[in-house]
């Protein structure tokens, strides 16, 4: 089901992970932002575009995690756009003749079977520096960073005023950092990446975050407060205070052994001497 979260801006919300799927209404169609997790929602989501009497145009990827490069035939053969860096990692995910089983034995259990792998990464890269989506809808502004993984970007709807925040800003999941080479400061990486959206919140309107609610423009700013003073907390060695640590909804508690990872990580850098933010 597709909510309106502003004018031409509608988002359709995953099941397990809370994944939003943004879509942007254009003049010819829709574009189409991180589709989906599961078959039968994305073959959903196809059928309320649909009904809305659109095709779907475009396609972008936040980022090159498996639960933002998924597609589905339903939805067609629209191109689909990432970041130049972001379309690289999936090539070279791609190149692995066993890429399917690995991609395969990452998924979560509950919905191995009813994920399609077959159109998995297969992304357009953008040239480096590209600053709007090609297409021919409202203006789509890209903002790449370091934070989270490799290539992500947020989009910006500007004439609607929405921020697709791509993994960052949750309000169930907390900052989850970038060891993607083991090279970058993955603190540091992380509190850009909040800076160039924090420079946007006084011409945000609503927040969508790749899991969990949707925000207005208080939610933003609260929320990139909540997120920098986890990972201020995690770089200074202290126990952030931040009730997504414990989340209090039933089956997630495996975020805190995210936090957990994260905590040993970073106290492992620090004790090496690394620079940490």
């Amino acid at each position: 089901m597709l909510t309106q979260v502003a004018e031409g801006v509608l988002v359709h919300q995953s099941e397990l992970l809370l994944n939003n799927t943004t879509v942007v209404q254009g003049r010819a169609g829709v574009l189409v932002i991180d589709a989906g997790i599961t078959g039968s929602e994305m073959v959903c989501l196809a059928n309320d575009v649909r009904e809305l009497g659109q095709a779907v145009v475009a396609g972008f990827s936040t980022h090159p995690d498996w639960d933002h490069v998924l597609w589905h035939t339903d939805l067609g053969e629209a191109p689909r756009y990432a970041t130049a860096r972001c379309a690289a990692v999936m090539r070279e995910v791609r190149s692995n003749a066993d890429w399917a089983a690995r991609a395969a034995e990452g998924l979560p259990p509950e919905i191995a079977e009813e994920t399609p792998l077959d159109l998995y990464g297969r992304i357009i890269g953008l040239p480096a520096g590209t600053q709007r989506i090609p297409w021919n809808g409202p203006e789509v502004r890209i903002i790449e960073h370091p934070a989270h993984a490799p290539g992500h970007a947020a989009l910006y709807i500007e004439e609607r005023r929405v921020l697709a925040a791509g993994d960052m800003l949750s309000d169930v999941f907390v900052p989850m950092l970038d060891d993607f080479d083991g090279t970058n400061d993955p603190v540091e990486d992380y509190l850009v990446g909040l800076q160039l959206l924090e420079d946007l919140t006084c011409e945000v309107d609503a927040v969508v975050p790749g899991h969990g609610s949707v925000g207005g423009a208080r939610h933003l700013r609260a929320r990139i407060d909540q997120d920098r003073a986890y990972v201020r907390a995690l770089r200074d060695g202290h126990a952030p205070d931040d009730p997504r640590v414990n989340s209090p909804q039933p089956g997630w508690e495996w975020v805190a052994d995210i936090h957990a990872g994260q905590a040993r990580s970073i106290a492992q850098r620090r004790r090496h001497g690394d620079t940490l933010g």
